[in-house]
């Protein structure tokens, strides 16, 4: 049975592999599940158990993102610099800074300090524009922001998980606090939905049992219940992972592919078909499409607790060489064991 420590650093380890699995792809309304497994399958990457192939010619790899040449196969040096490990080293500092009371106004204080402007998109930089202009929470997350549901705020609720293990409802009340500052709605329930699940996964005797833990922190009748327990349901009636995912494209039409509702239903089908084993977990999860990044940091955070990371293979974990690039002033080059251990203190210290 890993231990807490170990947990805590495959939580680190599995969101940056699979962040940096999903990186270049990252854009769905281009790269489909259909095209991505195209490219998957001319490249001879399929099953998927590795990080992406380069593209053999210059026209398969024009679509890519530019970042490509350093997260895919054989070309990773530790990992890239990435808004969704960087706001997951930037909750660390919260932590750090403010301890578990932290208020919402400290949050946008530390992005003002900590994370330069153009590296944030869609509802941050929204809200650190309007903190920019004087205004405060919640106003942050209302003015001018037409992102207000999209899956900005799940991609910072992972230190929320990490710091509040076996406690869902913690974890989901330390996110929600964290997400307000942007966001609103169903992208706020993220957050709380993906820190809980988290949390979860550290006691949890199996993933549908965290998945199902992670529900009970979100309103039932909102629609990123109903989305996350419809794949569940159709998961236990014995559907495909490429059928459940087909339904759910079919019933979350005209939502943006960056939209909260839609991610988490790839990353639930990514969840409970890798069934707990690492590999096959971020792979379903990134050839989801959509924000595959994003989706395969959260998959990956969560089956990298579920196992620990002595358990992760070697072919995710080497290449990143314990070393995290981030934007966050102060953090550039330091150590994923670091980080681990860091929030390790946190999860283990007296406020927790």
């Amino acid at each position: 049975m890993p231990d807490l420590a170990d947990r805590i650093l495959g939580g680190w380890l599995g969101r940056i592999a699979g962040n940096m699995l999903g990186k270049p792809v990252e854009r769905g309304d281009v790269w489909t599940r259909q095209r991505i497994d195209r490219y998957l399958r001319q490249t001879g990457a399929l099953p998927l158990t590795d990080y992406i192939p380069e593209p053999l010619t210059e026209s398969m790899g024009r679509d890519l993102r530019p970042e490509w040449r350093d997260c895919v196969r054989g070309r990773i040096h530790g990992s890239c610099r990435d808004d969704d490990v960087d706001y997951a080293v930037l909750g660390l500092d919260l932590l750090e800074t403010y301890g578990f009371g932290f208020t919402t106004e400290q949050v946008g204080d530390l992005w003002l300090l900590r994370l330069p402007y153009l590296q944030t998109f869609t509802a941050e930089r929204a809200a650190y524009r309007n903190l920019a202009n004087g205004l405060r929470p919640p106003l942050t997350a209302t003015y001018d922001n037409p992102y207000q549901e999209w899956i900005g705020a799940l991609i910072r609720a992972d230190i929320h998980g990490w710091t509040s293990p076996g406690a869902p409802r913690r974890a989901a009340a330390l996110a929600r606090r964290d997400a307000v500052l942007s966001h609103t709605g169903n992208g706020v329930y993220g957050a709380m939905w993906a820190a809980a699940l988290i949390a979860a996964a550290f006691t949890a005797p199996t993933v549908r049992h965290a998945v199902e833990d992670a529900l009970t922190v979100i309103p039932p009748s909102c629609r990123l219940a109903r989305t996350v327990r419809r794949v569940a349901s159709l998961h236990e009636t014995g559907l495909s992972w490429e059928e459940t995912l087909a339904t759910l494209e079919e019933e979350t039409a005209g939502l943006n592919w960056i939209h909260v509702v839609p991610n988490a239903a790839v990353i639930t089908a990514g969840l409970l078909h890798g069934g707990g084993d690492f590999t096959r977990t971020i792979a379903l999860t990134v050839r989801g499409g959509l924000d595959t990044d994003s989706n395969g940091a959260t998959a990956g955070s969560v089956a990298g607790v579920l196992c620990g990371a002595a358990a992760i293979p070697q072919q995710w974990k080497g290449p990143l060489e314990d070393t995290v690039r981030s934007a966050v002033f102060g953090f550039d080059g330091v150590r994923i064991s670091e980080l681990a251990e860091r929030t390790l203190r946190l999860a283990q210290g007296p406020e927790a």
